[in-house]
């Protein structure tokens, strides 16, 4: 296998943990270096946080509008990003567990008539 080849391969896989890791970890992210952060106000009255990554990752300029309940906690964003033609997409965040290292993650997301299973969702203290 040439090096260049080797490259695209680990270039690519990356992406794949990038884009799939997100959707696990994503409230965690918020504060990572090269985030603008914004309070918003909803149609219904109450505010969401407005989150656009300017720098890293492999979409930079995408931005997510989290819409939180009553105690901070996410319920779903509306998504602008470069990979999905329409904006405003929403996509729930479900099924929230404690793992053993004490993160909340969730099992399962929805966005239109796709559900998204997480698997064995599970986190450690190593």
């Amino acid at each position: 296998m040439t090096k260049n080849k080797k490259k695209n391969i680990i270039k690519k896989a990356l992406k794949y943990f990038n884009n799939d890791s997100f959707w696990l970890v994503a409230p965690y992210k918020v504060f990572d270096k090269g985030t603008e952060r914004s309070i918003v106000d909803l149609e219904d009255g109450s505010k969401g946080l407005l989150v656009t990554y300017t720098s890293g990752g492999d979409t930079p300029g995408d931005s997510y509008l989290w819409i939180l309940n009553e105690n901070g906690f996410p319920n779903s964003y509306k998504m602008w990003v470069s990979t999905i033609p329409i904006g405003g997409i929403e996509a729930s965040w479900d099924d929230w567990v404690v793992v053993e290292s004490g993160a909340f993650l969730p099992k399962s997301h929805e966005f239109g008539p796709i559900k998204l299973e997480m698997g064995q969702v599970k986190g450690y203290n190593e």
